[in-house]
């Protein structure tokens, strides 16, 4: 084979697709068992011989050298890719299929982005009397009697102001995606 290789190398008329064709009838059903046998998977195997004749394409002196058998190297050359492959699979966490069963480890934060951006919009609508008492009461965990101390105003100012503040946002909430819908219209 090595002196197949040189020779159609040198010649003019002859493609590298065609020295790999050549490399391919001749030692490919060798690497496909071989590869298979390695790793299990016959998909995983095809593979491996594709990368195994790119790096052949890549590297033709190595195939000519005189230091061995051309099947040898292409059998080393999978060898060490099979290698690869289950060092960098291990060096990574385990994939784990997203299912009802086991969530994602780590939510998407665009929709966190997305949920923050539309309550501070609906916030800047509200007065600020009544954004204050939400701010005390759901963003720093106050009481009532806490907020109201906070803020100077009694206890039933801060639950009225808090009712009236959930009403708009509710309001507000339940108009949204219609308004969304009008613009995307």
């Amino acid at each position: 084979m090595a002196a197949l290789w040189s020779r159609t190398r040198q010649s003019k008329g002859t493609s590298d697709e065609a020295l790999i064709r050549a490399l391919y009838e001749e030692h490919g059903k060798a690497l496909l068992a071989y590869a298979t046998r390695l790793t299990g998977d016959r998909a995983a195997a095809e593979d491996v011989v594709q990368e195994t004749l790119i790096r052949a394409w890549r590297h033709p002196d190595a195939l000519v050298n005189g230091k061995g058998s051309v099947r040898g190297w292409l059998l080393t050359v999978a060898r060490n890719i099979i290698t690869d492959r289950f060092r960098a699979k291990a060096a990574r966490p385990q994939e784990v299929a997203e299912s009802p069963a086991t969530p994602p480890v780590e939510r998407d934060h665009a929709e966190a982005v997305v949920d923050s951006m539309v309550v501070m919009e609906a916030l800047d609508r509200l007065s600020p009397d009544h954004r204050d008492v939400l701010y005390q009461i759901y963003f720093r965990g106050q009481t009532v009697a806490e907020a109201a101390e906070t803020l100077g105003i009694p206890p039933g100012t801060v639950k009225s102001r808090s009712h009236y503040a959930l009403k708009a946002l509710r309001e507000f909430y339940t108009k949204k995606p219609v308004a969304l819908r009008e613009v995307a219209a």
